[in-house]
């Protein structure tokens, strides 16, 4: 694959990380230019979501591999995960963990499966909540690629989209609730994957994920409706994969993105600011143009500075938030200081997270996903005489074999939740 090809994926999620970066810094460190006719956080979790939707399934779809995916995922996501929990952790003395973590064992089950806020779960770093989305998308397309259900994405990404406005209208919180959730889903998750990955029972354990993954998303989230909305927005990316591919029509995503639009009610009336009309109809429809520019710009070279944010940007959305958290227990609240004051501060706190994120990059991520590459390959050689399902599109390596997954965090109006 093209280096060109690469930087437009790495570019969206470069834009989608400092998104998320000034969302979080303007409220506590300079809440004076703050703005509110767009939201940047939901702006970028929306640029990233489209970005997994759109390369997740390829990505699967190419090697036909189940085993080699689920690796591949595991040692993309799990050791820096691992490892911001254990520095949040460990400085728990100075910066508590947050109020919304549970103080026993159900907080251990809802992190080892990611699945943190489709069990109403805080997660002992904020910015972890999106991952349960990007893991219930695995799960159901892992579910759907083995039963031969993957390819109807524009369908599916229509029926998520009505789902989010029917949740939203029926169900303003969680049906479903208390611990039992966590160890139950931990339950089946472990069983699961290892029926899936080591090809025992495979199609059955993976639709019991899918289907597993699907009901807490509806039933037990912490937001009902936004976490369908996503799986839609997901669906859509992977649609507009297929209609570059020229398998399908772009109207698909069109009625998805009205759809998604109008979700919100419940949240509207609620009083949330970034669900207003005007703010959520505008973000999405930036979210949406941003994704439209930068795959109309595929085949040409992008700033540098862009790619190298998208390829750290993992890091960056999980290092963040801590990073800001310190910085403000070290200075104090800076709302109500001088403007000069505030952006000095602003300065040397984003020199940090940049700094510490790409230290992230250069020694967990990296080195791990090399090792989860070699893991995979072996994985490959082992499972060569295994009946697996046929891969598709050999030989296109337009957006495939490339490094994924990275989501942005939580909407939050203090830093200091």
């Amino acid at each position: 694959m093209s280096a060109p090809r690469l930087a437009w994926l790495d570019a969206l999620r470069g834009i989608g990380a400092l998104a998320v970066v000034v969302e979080h810094i303007l409220p506590w460190f300079l809440p004076s230019l703050r703005f509110y006719w767009f939201n940047p956080g939901v702006y970028g979790i929306l640029v990233f979501f489209l970005v997994s939707g759109y390369i997740i399934p390829a990505s699967l779809e190419r090697h036909g591999d189940v085993r080699a995916f689920w690796i591949s995922r595991f040692f993309r996501l799990y050791p820096l995960y691992l490892a911001v929990i254990a520095v949040v952790l460990a400085l728990a003395w100075w910066v508590p963990v947050r109020e919304a973590v549970p103080r026993d064992g159900s907080a251990v089950a809802a992190h080892a499966t990611m699945l943190l806020d489709v069990v109403s779960v805080g997660g002992v770093a904020d910015t972890m909540w999106t991952l349960s989305y990007e893991m219930v998308f695995y799960l159901v397309v892992t579910a759907l690629f083995l039963t031969r259900g993957h390819r109807r994405s524009g369908t599916l990404a229509i029926v998520f989209a009505a789902g989010a406005v029917l949740v939203g209208l029926l169900t303003p919180g969680a049906v479903l609730g208390g611990g039992w959730l966590a160890y139950a889903s931990c339950a089946v998750f472990v069983v699961g994957l290892t029926c899936v990955v080591w090809d025992r029972f495979r199609t059955a354990a993976a639709t019991v994920l899918g289907v597993m993954a699907v009901t807490l998303l509806v039933l037990s989230s912490r937001v009902p409706w936004l976490g369908v909305a996503v799986l839609a927005v997901m669906f859509a990316g992977t649609a507009i994969y297929r209609w570059e591919r020229g398998e399908a029509g772009l109207w698909p995503v069109a009625v998805t993105a009205a759809l998604v639009g109008i979700t919100p009610v419940w949240a509207v009336m609620s009083g949330w600011w970034w669900v207003q009309a005007g703010v959520w109809v505008t973000t999405i429809a930036l979210a949406g143009a941003t994704f439209a520019g930068a795959m109309a710009l595929r085949g040409r070279r992008l700033p540098k500075v862009a790619v190298w944010l998208g390829l750290i940007s993992y890091s960056l959305y999980l290092v963040h938030h801590p990073v800001l958290k310190y910085v403000v227990e070290i200075t104090g609240d800076l709302r109500a200081r001088e403007l000069p004051y505030q952006l000095a501060v602003t300065a040397v706190a984003l020199v940090a997270v940049l700094a510490l994120s790409a230290l992230a990059y250069r020694y967990v991520e990296k080195p791990m996903q090399a090792l989860g590459r070699r893991v995979s390959r072996q994985s490959r050689l082992q499972s060569a005489g295994e009946a697996r399902v046929p891969p598709e599109h050999l030989g296109d390596d337009r957006v495939l074999g490339h490094e994924e997954g990275q989501v942005p965090d939580r909407v939050r109006d203090n830093v200091g939740d």
